[in-house]
C-alpha cells in the first residue's frame, strides 16, 4: 500500500507541471495575439520587407523561408515563456490577470446602459 503510494505522488505533481506549462502556453498565445496585436502587425512588416529584399537572391523560398521564420521565432518565445514560467514555479492560478481564464466575475465593473439614466426610474 505504501508502495502505491510513492509513486502516485510524483506523478500527480508531474501532471500538475504539465498542465501549469500549457496553461501559460495557452495564456501567452491569446496574449500576444489580442494584447500584442501591434507586435504582429510589425512583425508582419518585418517579414514582409525581408521577403522582399531575400526575392532576388532566393526567389522561389524567400517567402516561405521568412514566414516559417516568423512562425517558429513566436512558437518558440512563448513556449520558452512557458517553460521559464513553469520553471519558476509560477502557477496561473496565482497570477491576478488571468482571472479571465478562471472564469471569475470582476465585481468592481458594473453594466451600465445608456438608456439607463431616463428609463430607470420609471414605473410601469
Amino acid at each position: 500500500m505504501q508502495l502505491t503510494h510513492n509513486r502516485t505522488i510524483p506523478k500527480s505533481r508531474y501532471v500538475a507541471t504539465a498542465k501549469s506549462f500549457l496553461i501559460w502556453c495557452f495564456a501567452l498565445t491569446v496574449t500576444l495575439l489580442v494584447v500584442g496585436f501591434p507586435l504582429v502587425v510589425l512583425m508582419a512588416t518585418v517579414g514582409a520587407l525581408l521577403s522582399i529584399t531575400l526575392h532576388p537572391i532566393l526567389p522561389v523560398s524567400a517567402v516561405l523561408l521568412v514566414a516559417g521564420g516568423t512562425i517558429v521565432l513566436n512558437i518558440l518565445a512563448v513556449v520558452t515563456g512557458a517553460i521559464v514560467l513553469t520553471a519558476k514555479g509560477i502557477h496561473p492560478q496565482e497570477v491576478r490577470w488571468l482571472s479571465w481564464l478562471h472564469g471569475d466575475a470582476n465585481p468592481i465593473s458594473t453594466t451600465t446602459y445608456a438608456a439607463c439614466p431616463l428609463t430607470c426610474d420609471i414605473d410601469s
